[in-house]
């Protein structure tokens, strides 16, 4: 308990939703009193479970020691700007941590790389949608899918706002009509505006990924762009560093006054002095708001 009272020491400015105007607050709201099932406890080493047929269709599932059940499950979505060198080993060590707060977390692997946004988006849905199915039997039954979270850090950041808002999707869309909707998303330096990050951004790594610019792809940056979604209905907390040379912290501040004023219920954490690695540098404030955030969302998830 003591690691969710220190995000309310730490120094970080809160837009909230829900207000008329913008509120800024210095420290975020009081963070409620966990549910009897996020005891703190050591997790067991995680479970390697395939949820389809290619071989990037894997993830880990990490289970907290600590008999409760149902618990609720966190899906952690990683970044790399969407490329095949970059892999889930990387969101290990922060799975384990939210693991051993009581929650359980599946890890996902996905495909990856130029210009298969398809497969990408196919794959984190299905790797979703396992939570009823494969991931369920290895938990053993404990999983909680009433209580479905999201996570993910930059291009894990959207593909995890893109997950929480899929059921808005075309029928003809990756993704559409999903099973399992998560109740409440965590994102870590998110892309959450594809055009945005392409045109103003100058990021070169979303036009690999869909395949040209948003003039000569327009139906793809609609599908994958978060933002384009909304009202998902859908809870999202957008924590981004103000010194961010990879992700603009203004695609997390267009995407929460997007939300707000779409009627959805989102917040933006802004960490000072914060860069886009830090979330994965444990024991930074970037390390210990993120992992303070996903547990108040699973505490409070009804």
């Amino acid at each position: 308990m003591k690691s969710l009272r220190c995000l309310a020491l730490l120094l970080v400015f809160v837009v909230l939703a829900g207000c008329s105007g913008t509120e800024v607050r210095s420290t975020p709201p009081p963070i409620p009193t966990p549910s009897p099932a996020l005891v703190p406890a050591l997790s067991d080493p995680p479970i390697r479970v395939q949820y389809g047929p290619d071989k990037d269709n894997v993830g880990d599932l990490y289970l907290p020691d600590n008999g409760a059940d149902p618990i609720p499950v966190v899906v952690m979505v990683h970044g790399g700007g969407w490329q095949q060198k970059y892999d889930m080993t990387y969101f290990g060590p922060i799975s384990e941590a939210v693991a051993d707060r009581g929650i359980a977390v599946w890890n996902i692997e996905y495909r990856r790389g130029t210009g298969d946004y398809r497969n990408t988006l196919a794959d984190v849905d299905n790797a979703t949608e396992a939570l009823a199915t494969t991931v369920q039997e290895a938990a053993g039954g404990r999983l909680d899918l009433d209580r479905v979270h999201v996570a993910g850090h930059s291009a894990g950041g959207q593909l995890a706002a893109w997950l929480a808002g899929r059921h808005t999707l075309d029928a003809s869309a990756p993704g559409a009509q999903p099973k399992i909707r998560p109740r409440s998303a965590t994102i870590m330096a998110g892309v959450f505006d594809m055009a945005r990050a392409a045109n103003i951004g100058g990021d070169a790594l979303v036009p690999a990924f869909l395949g040209g610019m948003p003039d000569q792809v327009p139906d793809r940056y609609l599908v994958a762009s978060p933002i384009a979604h909304l009202p998902i209905g859908t809870e999202v907390t957008a924590i981004h560093g103000d010194e961010d040379k990879t992700v603009s912290v203004n695609q997390s501040k267009a995407y929460v006054e997007a939300a707000t004023a779409a009627g959805d219920r989102a917040e933006l954490v802004i960490l000072p002095g914060a860069g886009h690695g830090a979330f994965t540098d444990a024991g930074t404030p970037a390390w210990t708001t993120t992992v303070d955030t996903i547990a108040a969302h699973a505490a409070t998830l009804p």
